[in-house]
């Protein structure tokens, strides 16, 4: 691999991003940073206290992402951060827009499963209900595209143009997929970049 590799994982909520890109991130030595962690701190900045996976589906998480929603600045200033750290390199980013925003070098991985395994997942790791969980999600999943729609353009879930590979995680371990990313990743990586191969 590259002296300092980035690696963009992108997907909606409970696809199973967190858990796979600190597991790829420790198989491959580099740097974890989380998009949602970032808007974390912007949140206990404004007297919120979020905790665990699970905050997002709670009344505060929720109050939280509206606020988002009429105010574009918190993602702003959370991707102008993503950005800088992309930049510096070694690093797994787990981030809903970054394959879009960042044009460096970059393996860019989209997860996805199937509404029934994500509705569960959440359920599990919020201790709520599968029926409490579709509800919440659906109504995640449609406030975070306006969101990024309206910020830049960004079809979520729909324009996978940016992506190097696309992992269905329905089924699947994290360690399964975590395995599947990082050994296509360092395939990715080996391959001449399109400058090396002219300089050949």
């Amino acid at each position: 691999m590259s002296d300092k590799p980035v690696i963009c994982l992108a997907g909606f909520a409970a696809v199973g991003k967190s858990t796979v890109g600190k597991i790829v991130a420790k198989r491959l030595r580099l740097k974890y940073v989380s998009g949602g962690d970032a808007l974390k701190e912007l949140a206990v900045d404004m007297g919120y206290r979020p905790g665990g996976a699970g905050w997002w589906e709670t009344a505060k998480g929720l109050e939280f992402l509206g606020l988002r929603a009429r105010d574009p600045s918190f993602d702003k200033k959370v991707d102008k951060k993503l950005l800088e750290i992309c930049r510096a390199g070694g690093v797994v980013v787990d981030s809903w827009v970054m394959p879009w925003l960042y044009k460096g070098r970059a393996f860019k991985v989209w997860l996805t499963a199937d509404f029934k395994s994500r509705a569960e997942r959440m359920a599990k790791r919020s201790k709520i209900s599968v029926k409490q969980a579709s509800r919440l999600l659906r109504s995640r999943d449609r406030k975070s595209s306006e969101i990024y729609k309206r910020l830049y353009g960004i079809r979520i879930g729909r324009d996978l143009s940016p992506f190097h590979l696309i992992v269905d995680t329905s089924g699947l371990s994290p360690n399964q997929v975590a395995e599947i990313v990082v050994q296509t990743a360092k395939n990715f990586f080996k391959a001449p970049t399109r400058r090396q191969r002219r300089r050949g």
